[in-house]
């Protein structure tokens, strides 16, 4: 399984072993267009993430958390100069382990795909859908999917 969010279309789909689409819906989305660069920007991250936590129950229901900031995104804030390099190897780590990465660093965490309602962009950088779909996702997913982000 994996997980395919394609922001342009506000669209998640999921991918079974054979490739194949097995679920697909609306999304909603942060409320600023563009990735995600730091906390508070109101941006949904873009790139390649795994579901890190699974949460049955939350402000909107089931969520799956996911790896934002990946060390992608980590270096990038080293260059930017949002983060330090000495926070790289906590990073690199999560992603070797496939555990959750530091969500208290300047370029923010927490992204989830919860519930809440998909009619609209109105997230600090989640992703939102109808919560009789996010109940059939959650169901679906496994620590460890990964979830793509273009």
């Amino acid at each position: 399984m994996n997980i395919l969010i394609e922001k342009a279309f506000r669209r998640l789909t999921l991918f079974g072993e054979d490739g194949a689409p097995v679920f697909c819906c609306r999304a909603g989305l942060g409320r600023a267009d563009g990735p995600k660069r730091r906390e508070g920007d109101l941006r949904t991250p873009e790139g390649e993430y795994y579901v890190c936590l699974k949460k049955e129950k939350g402000k909107y229901g089931p969520s799956l958390g996911l790896s934002y900031p990946s060390a992608a995104d980590a270096e990038n804030g080293v260059r930017l100069g949002i983060i330090g390099e000495e926070l790289m190897p906590l990073f690199r780590q999560a992603e070797q382990t496939r555990t959750r990465p530091p969500w208290g660093t300047a370029l923010g965490g927490e992204i989830y795909i919860h519930g809440g309602g998909s009619a609209e962009n109105w997230t600090a950088g989640c992703i939102a859908l109808e919560p009789e779909e996010m109940d059939a996702l959650f169901a679906m997913c496994d620590l460890g999917t990964p979830v793509t982000i273009k």
